[in-house]
């Protein structure tokens, strides 16, 4: 994974000045042993400077934590605060910034020992609004010691993503393909995000590709290729194709990065694909994936978004599947009932063509893609990887501008049943609590294209706040039963 940032957060004490200084200092060492207890103390930078109501102090501590080469921001009240120079603090931090409170430690120190921060985050929090300034305050920010050191550790994974997008281009290969009307993607909510994006055609690739005939890389990345399949290597006649096509992707993304330190890609896959490169691309996706470069299919650019927020929340490999197809009733029953806590309306097949990394599939194989060929000769549809996926909890979500340019989001948790799908491709029987109903009244309902980002794990939460700090207004979630959406019958 060596495509996401790695984030470095810096922890300023603010303190009022009419109460004591000592107050904030001894609270924010006690948070910083705190975090260092439970989490160790990697990524969390302790900032020696405490801004007491000065804008003085703010510009000494954002030297300090910019020199100490902080990337993200905790503004922690160890008092009531200064709301002015704790807020310019954060306006003028280049990064995404936090705003955590200090509760009161004992009954017996209400005197002397009184901080009033649930008070003072009202007033931060009202600051931050006036001067329009965007920062990340969490659903609990008012907590003992050991509480805020859990909301800097949750706060890392949603830095990660922020830092991640103002540093990432998308580069795209090819329109989309013929009745993929769907996977629109307005650019403009991607320089709002700060994403730059480079649209390629087909034929620029194909010339790319042919640039590398007989590289001399070709045999060890070959070989690399033998090593992860090991007796799923079905068509080692591909490997050299599949080989040549890999390093051509991974050529482009350093001569096009320009200044952008993060790359996620997402090509045209067919239906010319096939014909004039002699193969399909799932596998070398899948390999890039794995590595924390997303490659989505069929051009689907915020696809390939989604899933590098999903990488940079999770830190792990993730995945673009298909909505794809009901379970059987004949299997659900045999399968299901009885065993899982699911209805039938719960539960689908995420499926895609062979994208998913073999690390996610249970045995993986390589093959041909059976779809391709069905009106294709099969020897151009080689370079698929396909398996059951590998189960366990995982996140079902996706980033998506409309076609007038507002961005909307869901997110739902779930899980992949360890069930055998008897099908083809990479494909996982899926279970998310209310299926049926997140299926009409979100997916359908707020128009979102058939492809999903999956996370693996429940990382419901930060993505949630991730999309919260991005703006994003509408975001769907899998509603509990007896919570409605809009336009659901009540009657139904």
């Amino acid at each position: 994974m060596n495509n996401i940032p790695e984030v470095k957060v810096g922890v300023v004490a603010v303190s009022r000045d009419c109460f004591p200084e000592s107050l904030s200092v001894n609270r924010r060492k006690a948070l910083m042993a705190a975090y260092e207890k439970k989490y160790g103390g990697e990524g969390v930078y302790e900032c020696p400077i405490c801004i007491v109501e000065s804008e003085i102090h703010m510009v000494q501590a954002l030297e300090d934590v910019k020199k100490a080469g902080c990337n993200a921001l905790v503004v922690y009240l160890g008092n009531f605060g200064p709301e002015i120079s704790e807020t310019l603090l954060a306006k003028h931090f280049d990064g995404p910034a936090m705003f955590i409170a200090a509760a009161e430690e004992s009954g017996d120190d209400l005197v002397g020992g009184r901080g009033d921060a649930y008070c003072g985050m009202l007033n931060a929090s009202y600051n931050l609004k006036l001067r329009e300034i965007k920062a990340y305050i969490p659903e609990n920010p008012v907590g003992d010691a050991e509480e805020c050191a859990d909301r800097i550790h949750e706060f890392l994974p949603i830095a990660r993503a922020v830092v991640g997008l103002r540093d990432l281009k998308i580069i795209s290969f090819g329109p989309r393909p013929l009745n993929f009307l769907a996977c629109n993607a307005p650019i403009k909510r991607l320089y709002d995000l700060g994403v730059e994006i480079e649209e390629n055609s087909e034929l620029d690739l194909f010339e790319a590709f042919h640039q590398h005939d007989g590289d001399p890389r070709i045999a060890e990345v070959k070989a690399d290729m033998e090593r992860e399949l090991g007796e799923g290597n079905q068509k080692p006649e591909i490997l050299t194709k599949l080989a040549q096509y890999e390093i051509t992707l991974l050529d482009w993304i350093e001569a096009h990065r320009g200044y952008r330190k993060y790359v996620t890609l997402t090509t045209k896959c067919w239906p010319a694909f096939q014909t004039q490169f002699g193969f399909v691309p799932c596998y070398v996706n899948s390999r890039l994936t794995g590595r924390g470069i997303p490659v989505s299919c069929e051009v689907d650019i915020y696809g390939t978004l989604s899933e590098f927020i999903g990488a940079c929340v999770s830190g792990d490999i993730v995945t673009l599947l298909d909505i794809n197809n009901t379970v059987p009733k004949d299997m659900f029953a045999s399968e299901i009932q009885g065993k899982f806590p699911y209805a039938q309306s719960d539960t689908f097949m995420g499926f895609h063509c062979g994208n998913t990394c073999s690390k996610k599939i249970c045995k993986p194989t390589m093959k041909y893609q059976m779809i391709m060929a069905r009106t294709l000769p099969e020897e151009v549809t080689q370079g698929t990887l396909e398996g059951d996926i590998v189960p366990g909890d995982i996140t079902f979500f996706r980033l998506q501008s409309t076609a007038d340019s507002i961005l909307r989001a869901y997110v739902a948790e779930g899980e992949v049943l360890p069930v055998a799908t008897k099908s083809f491709g990479g494909i996982g029987v899926f279970a998310i609590p209310e299926m049926g109903r997140f299926y009409r009244h979100v997916l359908i309902e707020k128009n979102y294209p058939h492809h999903g980002a999956v996370a693996f794990g429940h990382h419901g939460k930060a993505l949630f706040e991730v999309f919260k700090f991005l703006g994003v207004a509408d975001i769907g979630f899998n509603q509990p039963k007896g919570m409605l959406y809009p336009g659901e019958n009540p009657f139904c």
